[in-house]
Formats: C-alpha cells, structure tokens, sequence
C-alpha cells in the first residue's frame, strides 16, 4: 500500500500546462515528465479544459452558473412537492367529516 500523499494542482497550473502541451508540439508523455505530473494527467485536463474553457477545473464545490440553477430548482421541486402531499392529506382529513371541521 502506498503511503504517497495525492498531490494538487492549481487551475492557473493545468491550464498552462494544456497551453503548454498545445503550443509547444511536444506530446503529453513528454510535458508531463517535464512538469512531474504523473501519466495520463495532462490528457484528462486537456479533455477537460476542451470541453469547456471557462469552467474548467473549477474545484470542489465550485458549481457552474447552469449548475447552480439546476441544483435550485430540484431543492424548489422538491419542496412544492412536500407542500403539495400536506395539502392533500388536509383535503382528505377534511373531506371525512366535513360537518365536525365547518362548526355545524
């Protein structure tokens, strides 16, 4: 079992690093052994980086703005949904015995 601690990279670090590996003509292998990064990093942070430049390697936490919204929208479904199960289970409380609840 391997003791070594996990080692964390910066986005202002792999987005050089995928600026390097783009503008230098050197292959991934060769960029990462220069940086010290282990093998296959550079690739994956190039994928990432390519899918979508301006929110790559956003971190932990760190939600993109469709994301954020998305997120807020379940948590307000979720909660019109428990409002709507208590409102139906009033109706049916009150529809039971409707003389007992309407005073009469």
């Amino acid at each position: 079992m391997s003791t070594q601690k996990r080692r964390r990279y910066d986005a202002d670090f792999k987005r050089e690093a995928v600026r390097l590996q783009q503008s230098s003509g050197k292959s991934c292998l060769q960029i990462e052994k220069e940086l010290g990064i282990g093998h296959g990093i550079l690739k994956r942070w190039s994928r990432e980086y390519s899918a979508d430049s301006r929110y790559s390697f956003r971190g932990n936490g760190k939600m993109r703005p469709d994301e954020a919204a998305f997120r807020q929208l379940q948590k307000e479904l979720t909660h019109v949904r428990k409002e709507r199960d208590i409102l139906k289970k009033a109706v049916a409380i009150f529809s039971k015995e409707p003389n007992r609840y309407l005073g009469s």
